[in-house]
């Protein structure tokens, strides 16, 4: 019987050994998806509690119908999420809210969150703000202010930025002088939409993992929430602000954050932009630049390497568009046939998603679901 009992006490604590590692080993998932220059990415917390920020472009004719809401809705699907738990709405433009009303009807929205009414006077998305209060009267809606936490289990959202003001306390590691605000150049953003500053800013903190999803925060925004010192401090992924076109993306910003990844939630005819790759590439630490598309913009010299783009081009569109002089009829990288922020353009086929996996102890993983191309970032030296 002692034997028994024994074999008993020591299978118990191998179980136990094996649930408490199993535990130890979940992860913090997002999951950026390709909604053709639009915004849409699901994070699903350790104990599987559901994050989207913004539903991407709205349905349109065929041969596109509601692409965006399939794409996001195969994601939610491959990730075993059965409800939206919170929904961030960045900002109210067509590529970032477009999808919402759509979402809505095939899988229920426990929280709204946002920065409040929209600043433009006309609506991208028409009524929108009338449709969307029709949505969250019937759940939880919250305007956030910066400093605010997100309530999402096992992890810290705080918002940094929201109804164009920044987080004024420091994050744990941030309140630094940030070098990279002395040679900061100002912009005419006079042709900038207004509501593209307004955009709710938030950063993730699992354990030891950082990573930053600013929506479409633009330039001159950047140096008022960085400048002269960097409140967030570090982070290990840094999502490219603004779907990675100029618009955005300052080194006040990026080589402020140091990211070690950076994930370009862009089309093939919108973001890439010559100047977003070059500021990511000459960034302190930084190791990969992972892409939803290969960019037209980027070209041939600046595009990641085909393993960590997520959706190619066909091979003979991109050697003819890269084979035309400069100033040659189609040589300009445009904005393809979808008219604003080449949402309605782009491919109708199957779509790639990429997702991030990360550890408490600041490791994470990188997958290109095109390929199952993966790669893993230790976590950081003590």
């Amino acid at each position: 019987m002692r034997r028994i009992s024994c074999l008993a006490l020591g299978l118990a604590l191998v179980s136990v050994a094996g649930t408490a590692q199993n535990q130890s080993a979940k992860t913090l998932d997002m999951y950026v998806v390709d909604t053709e220059g639009g915004h849409a990415v699901l994070y699903v917390s350790p104990s599987g509690e559901s994050l989207l920020e913004d539903t991407g472009n709205p349905p349109a004719p065929s041969p596109i119908g509601a692409r965006d809401t399939d794409r996001i809705m195969a994601v939610i699907e491959a990730a075993g999420v059965k409800q939206i738990d919170h929904l961030i709405l960045t900002h109210y433009h067509v590529d970032h809210v477009g999808g919402l009303e759509e979402l809505a009807k095939r899988i229920s929205i426990k929280h709204f969150i946002d920065h409040g009414a929209t600043v433009e006077a006309r609506e991208q998305v028409p009524d929108f703000q009338q449709k969307y209060a029709a949505l969250y009267a019937n759940a939880k809606h919250t305007v956030v202010k910066p400093g605010d936490k997100i309530p999402f289990a096992g992890v810290d959202v705080t918002v940094v930025t929201a109804a164009g003001e920044v987080i004024k306390k420091p994050l744990p590691g941030g309140g630094k002088p940030n070098p990279a605000c002395a040679d900061f150049k100002p912009r005419d953003e006079s042709h900038v939409d207004p509501e593209n500053p307004q955009s709710v800013g938030v950063v993730y903190t699992f354990g030891k993992f950082r990573t930053v999803n600013l929506g479409d925060y633009t330039w001159n925004a950047e140096e008022k929430l960085m400048c002269p010192n960097n409140p967030i401090g570090k982070v290990d992924v840094y999502l490219t602000s603004h779907h990675g076109i100029d618009q955005s993306g300052s080194p006040a910003l990026v080589h402020g954050l140091q990211p070690e990844v950076a994930v370009m939630h862009n089309s093939a005819r919108k973001g890439g932009a010559v100047q977003t790759m070059q500021v990511l590439y000459s960034s302190p630490g930084l190791q990969d630049v992972w892409q939803l598309h290969w960019a037209y913009a980027a070209g041939l010299e600046l595009n990641a390497p085909g393993l960590f783009i997520a959706n190619l081009e066909d091979p003979a569109a991109i050697a003819a568009f890269l084979s035309r002089s400069a100033g040659e009829p189609g040589s300009a990288p445009g904005r393809g046939p979808g008219g604003f922020g080449g949402g309605r353009g782009g491919h109708t086929g199957p779509a790639f998603w990429i997702k991030v996996s990360a550890h408490a102890d600041g490791s994470f993983t990188v997958t290109n679901t095109r390929n199952n191309f993966s790669k893993t970032y230790n976590a950081p030296a003590k």
